[in-house]
């Protein structure tokens, strides 16, 4: 029997498409089949403080731990350095000059201003002025959960020495 092969890129079509899903409008989103006539998640976060709504979106739907979450011997993610950067594990299917090699550390204090998070949240562009490299997402979050995901990364300890 045939295991199919996960490469990197159908690793990021796949998380890309969570995120489309995850963008569209909440009439959108209350439309689908595995929400349709009951309460989601989604909606059940949004009536929680943002820092409980910034862990959902984080862990729930863009799964930021997966890249920026250093990672065991064994491969795990290590709960222990939630969000503390991480040596990033994704190639790119071609050769990349400028493909980057670490995902930053986002808990605690990342580097950048609570209005540059929100805006790369909401628009995908960095406080460079431009867009950030793949692998990362551009995401399109509203300005509301942008600032809980903010509010949550922030609410995080970085640990000794990163």
């Amino acid at each position: 029997m045939c295991t199919p092969r996960v490469t990197p890129a159908h690793f990021i079509v796949l998380l890309s498409a969570v995120v489309l899903l995850y963008c569209a409008t909440p009439e959108t989103r209350a439309q689908t089949p595995q929400n349709r006539g009951s309460q989601s998640a989604a909606s059940t976060g949004a009536n929680s403080s943002p820092i409980a709504r910034g862990k959902y979106i984080v862990e729930g739907v863009a799964m930021c731990g997966t890249c920026h979450t250093p990672r065991t011997d064994s491969g795990e993610i290590d709960q222990a350095r939630w969000l503390d950067g991480s040596a990033l594990w994704l190639l790119p299917a071609r050769p990349t000059a400028d493909w980057p090699l670490k995902a930053p550390r986002l808990a605690g204090s990342p580097a950048a201003s609570d209005e540059e998070l929100v805006r790369l949240l909401t628009t995908g562009i960095w406080k460079t002025g431009r867009h950030l490299k793949s692998p990362m997402p551009q995401f399109r979050m509203s300005q509301a959960d942008a600032e809980a995901v903010v509010a949550y990364l922030r609410s995080l300890t970085a640990h000794a020495g990163d």
